[in-house]
């Protein structure tokens, strides 16, 4: 995963924040109770399934909850049942997409009404372009997507083939949350993260809940933090990002956590608590908690918010982020927040109701291109390596 997307590389993807932390953020006092969760577990790895082609992301559907659904970086969702991979992919879009090094389809995110048919992909096109699309499934078979119903919401021009982020979820709000990159190229050449006239570097937030044929096809949630600030874009919630590569939702506190991939020197997790919106998390000023822009020490201003965890290059090159545990079956790991790092294959977690800057404890050394972390319907944590694995994240020896 590298410098952004699935494949590693020595010059790693994001790069944020700055000073103050969250806590001194308004509005947002931390959603999450102080306090430990106890002793940091150790984790393993269990094969779920095989035979994947560059998994990058995994989800799953309200209406078929036992069912994974798995990214395919050339262009396919394939689907796991029973922990067999199913011959047929629900989409296979590879003759519209660019794919390889950090492009390709890169984001998924299934319509939280079970009745709603439409899913969300981002996606590398032929022509560079970062895209966000619906689809929806057939009326008699929700196993095979109308190849045929594509609509086209964003499209952002993209001079650079990585740092192209790609992440997408639905909120407790409902919104579909859509993460971008700094456009790539060292160093932000672009600018976006300091920009606010730009989609690039961000994560964006949409109500896609909108009449059929409106245009846009998107409407602008009431309390999107720049909605009337002047040259601002009116999409985004979070800005100062380089390139987020995984970000998830907290089921139990609506936290949102991100994982977002250095440049030389830090790779970074970043929290925002349920009800906090409009962060600058500093980059190109700053990577990780280091004064990036400029060199020197004078980086570190109330405007910028800082990491809760971060690594150097010595761990790893490219973060994954994750997500918290909640699920039932590994009870010894409940509570806690799990995220890995594509180039060395380890595992960290940390403690997800602190909010200053601490070093992770590092709980797996799988010697795999983990790719993404994700739950299931119930909770259960999976992750994808991009030699084409499907695995079960637990605690070792249960």
């Amino acid at each position: 995963m590298g410098c952004a997307g699935p494949q590693a590389s020595a010059t790693a993807p994001g790069s944020p924040a700055a000073t103050s932390s969250q806590a001194s953020v308004e509005p947002g006092q931390p959603s999450a109770t102080p306090g430990s969760v106890g002793e940091a577990p150790r984790l393993a790895l269990e094969p779920v399934a095989d035979g994947l082609r560059q998994p990058v992301d995994i989800a799953w559907r309200p209406d078929d909850p036992d069912s994974l659904f798995v990214l395919e970086q050339g262009g396919r969702i394939r689907i796991v049942r029973d922990g067999s991979l199913v011959e047929q992919p629900l989409l296979d879009i590879t003759g519209i997409v660019t794919a390889g090094g950090e492009q390709g389809l890169l984001g998924l995110a299934f319509h939280p009404d079970a009745a709603d048919r439409r899913f969300f992909v981002y996606y590398t096109a032929l022509d560079g372009s970062e895209n966000l699309a619906a689809y929806q499934t057939l009326p008699d078979d929700r196993d095979r997507a109308d190849p045929d119903s594509g609509t086209i919401l964003l499209r952002m021009e993209d001079p650079f083939g990585n740092h192209n982020g790609g992440g997408l979820a639905f909120g407790p709000d409902g919104n579909l949350y859509v993460s971008t990159g700094d456009g790539g190229g060292g160093g932000d050449p672009l600018d976006s993260g300091r920009r606010l006239d730009t989609l690039l570097a961000k994560i964006l937030r949409l109500d896609v809940d909108v009449a059929s044929g409106a245009d846009p096809p998107y409407a602008i949630p009431e309390g999107n933090p720049f909605v009337g600030v002047d040259g601002a874009r009116p999409e985004i919630w979070l800005t100062g990002l380089r390139n987020p590569w995984r970000f998830r939702f907290d089921r139990a506190t609506g936290d949102l956590w991100i994982g977002d991939v250095g440049q030389n020197e830090r790779e970074e997790i970043d929290v925002v608590r349920a009800g906090v919106s409009g962060l600058d998390f500093g980059w190109n000023i700053m990577e990780g908690s280091l004064c990036f822009r400029d060199g020197g020490d004078d980086c570190l201003t109330d405007a910028l918010t800082l990491p809760v965890t971060e690594y150097g290059h010595d761990e790893g090159i490219a973060v994954i982020g994750g997500t918290v545990y909640r699920g039932d079956a590994q009870p010894a790991l409940r509570g806690w927040y799990v995220f890995a790092d594509n180039g060395s294959g380890k595992f960290w977690v940390i403690d997800p109701t602190r909010n200053d800057l601490h070093e992770p404890t590092l709980a797996l050394e799988s010697g795999r291109s983990i790719s993404a972390i994700a739950e299931d319907a119930a909770g259960e944590l999976f992750a994808t390596d991009l030699g084409g694995a499907l695995l079960r994240v637990v605690v070792e020896g249960s």
